[in-house]
């Protein structure tokens, strides 16, 4: 087993990342390829799906440049979460994929939201579900195809397979394990359906012919895998109930490991499943993207090292580009409050900075009260988990370990689960 790899494939809106790692998880390859980004006008926002696939190619064959070919044994790809298209029965495009953040459904997303029960993840103009309202499947239609499912699809000639995370968006009931009944009110052709396998599950092997075209092995198999977001949690090495990881981007995306679903959609409380736990958080719309509205990346670092993380500037901050909050606020009218602005940047900075731990740290409050656990320690992902003195801030306030993250490429989440799902069915069939 020393020599077996896994490959897992991120694909975004922008490239695809590929990286194989070893039975131990520690990657010795990585390949990354650039793609042409989707058409915008106004709320739609498009891509053709043949993009994707000339970016995995590109991708694998770098990344298979890189190893020992023969000794792949699995696969396993993760994409953005509620990117849609349908598709015949062999596959074949029959739409453009209205991607994550296509918000034309608007019609759609306020029919779904008179029959949908309230904590469903259908809900918003931007949700699969609404999606594949707006593009009217009608005859030749065979498959509704997240963008991690079709390029499953390529790699193994059998369409109609997802998992559990992407297909929440989609209608899929992660409790029952199956799609409601209520989708039919919707008038949704439940035969053009994906199956849906619970991520890290070994679902069918690469076929005969992209084997040859990669030269991998004829019984590499392919893994259930899961969204973007998931697939980068996973990559953290958070994997115990109560461990939560905080994704310090554009935006603060909070997530606790529990031993059971919270819903709870006025608060912006959202679950997913991760194999026999939950993942439970949610997404405020604070975050580094309003660090980036009032410095640029440059005076940010030349600031920190200046910062007093040890005295507070008692400045109460809600840091916001635009008035709205999704959590732990769920509020489209909350106000930004970045006043009063004291004119020494430096302590303007560490204020925002202070808001944010506070966001924080009522986010995971919030969970708490909801019923999950308060995070045991966190780790912390995306570009802000770079800077030392926010990692401070936010320790103090949340009065939790911080941790380091163990990887922060969804890529590696992917691999990840292509080595279980691999490891899984050995141990079934050995």
């Amino acid at each position: 087993m020393s020599q077996a790899l896994f490959i897992g494939i991120d694909l975004g809106t922008s490239g695809c990342r590929a990286i194989a790692i070893d039975s131990d998880g520690q990657p010795v390859a990585r390949a990354a390829t650039s793609m042409t980004a989707p058409s915008r006008d106004g709320d739609k926002v498009e891509q053709h799906a043949d993009i994707w696939w000339q970016a995995v190619q590109q991708s694998m064959y770098n990344l298979l440049s890189q190893i020992e070919v023969e000794t792949v044994k699995s696969i396993a790809v993760d994409g953005t979460s509620g990117t849609l298209l349908l598709s015949d029965d062999k596959g074949k495009p029959l739409s453009p994929a209205l991607m994550y953040n296509d918000g034309r459904s608007q019609i759609e997303a306020r029919h779904i939201a008179k029959i949908a029960p309230r904590e469903s993840a259908v809900h918003g103009a931007t949700s699969a579900l609404a999606k594949l309202l707006q593009l009217q499947p009608g005859p030749g239609v065979s498959h509704a195809l997240h963008q991690a499912d079709w390029i499953v699809g390529k790699f193994s000639g059998q369409w109609g397979i997802s998992d559990e995370n992407n297909c929440l968006k989609l209608g899929f009931d992660a409790i029952s394990k199956s799609w409601p009944e209520w989708l039919e009110q919707l008038g949704v052709n439940r035969n053009i359906l994906p199956k849906v396998f619970q991520p890290g599950t070994a679902v069918t092997e690469i076929s005969q012919q992209i084997a040859s075209q990669f030269g991998l092995p004829r019984n590499t198999e392919i893994i259930a895998g899961t969204t973007d977001s998931t697939a980068a949690f996973i990559a953290t090495g958070a994997s115990q109930i109560g461990e939560a990881v905080t994704s310090l981007g554009s935006t603060l995306v909070m997530k606790v490991i529990s031993d059971r679903p919270i819903f709870s959609p006025q608060h912006g409380v959202y679950s997913q499943p991760l194999g026999d736990q939950w993942l439970v958080g949610g997404g405020s719309n604070s975050g580094g993207a309003v660090l980036l509205h009032y410095f640029n990346q440059q005076q940010l670092i030349e600031m920190t090292p200046f910062l007093t993380t040890d005295q507070a500037t008692g400045l109460n901050y809600y840091p916001l580009i635009n008035p709205g909050e999704r959590f732990p606020i769920a509020d489209s009218h909350k106000q930004p409050c970045l006043t009063p602005r004291p004119e020494d940047d430096v302590v303007f900075f560490q204020a925002m900075l202070e808001g944010m731990a506070r966001i924080e740290q009522q986010g995971y409050q919030l969970l708490a009260q909801l019923g999950a656990p308060y995070p045991t320690n966190i780790r912390s992902a995306g570009g802000g988990s770079c800077n030392p003195a926010w990692t401070e801030i936010r320790h103090t306030m949340l009065g939790v370990p911080m941790l380091k993250a163990k990887h922060q490429e969804a890529a590696y989440g992917s691999a990840v689960l292509a080595r279980q799902g691999y490891l899984d069915k050995q141990g079934i069939y050995s």
